[in-house]
């Protein structure tokens, strides 16, 4: 069986190119750059302006390619939500936005399977957590204050209680 070599990188979403640092890391492989970018952008572009793992495996003998896409990170997620540019230098003081618990339960169920949570409760409130560094907050509060609600039993028809 012929060996495969696998390249990770993190892309744009919709925009890889053949620069670097795509180009550099397939080049020696003596692969088609142009057709790994478009399968690249074909697969991420969901995730138009994130920062998306990709995985490319491709088998250096008949030169073949596969692309995998991971999920963006729970930051990427968020701030994509919000369309904003990026989370809060100061977060205690300055906040970039507010999200409603529906999108919260939306990047939650997004991100749900890479998250230690068993659940989307679970994943909502570790996202919740997320929010406070990044100077987000929820359903106009402090993301602590709607974790304390989720503990009370608020927001059950989300979670499907």
């Amino acid at each position: 069986m012929a060996e495969k070599k696998i390249v990770e990188l993190i892309v744009s979403g919709g925009q890889a190119n053949a620069g670097p640092p795509l180009g550099p890391a397939l080049g020696p492989l003596g692969i088609n750059i142009m057709a790994v970018v478009n399968k690249i952008n074909e697969v991420t572009k969901d995730y138009a302006g994130m920062k998306v793992p990709v995985k490319i495996s491709v088998d250096q003998e008949d030169k073949t390619f596969e692309v995998s896409v991971g999920t963006p990170t729970a930051s990427a997620l968020i701030v994509a939500e919000l369309k904003v540019e990026k989370g809060s230098g100061t977060p205690n003081s300055v906040k970039v936005g507010d999200l409603s618990m529906e999108q919260m339960v939306k990047i939650a169920k997004i991100k749900g399977p890479q998250l230690l949570a068993p659940n989307v409760k679970l994943a909502t409130k570790e996202l919740l957590g997320t929010c406070v560094s990044l100077g987000v907050t929820v359903e106009g509060k402090d993301p602590r204050e709607v974790q304390k609600e989720i503990d009370a039993g608020n927001y059950k028809e989300l979670f499907g209680e």
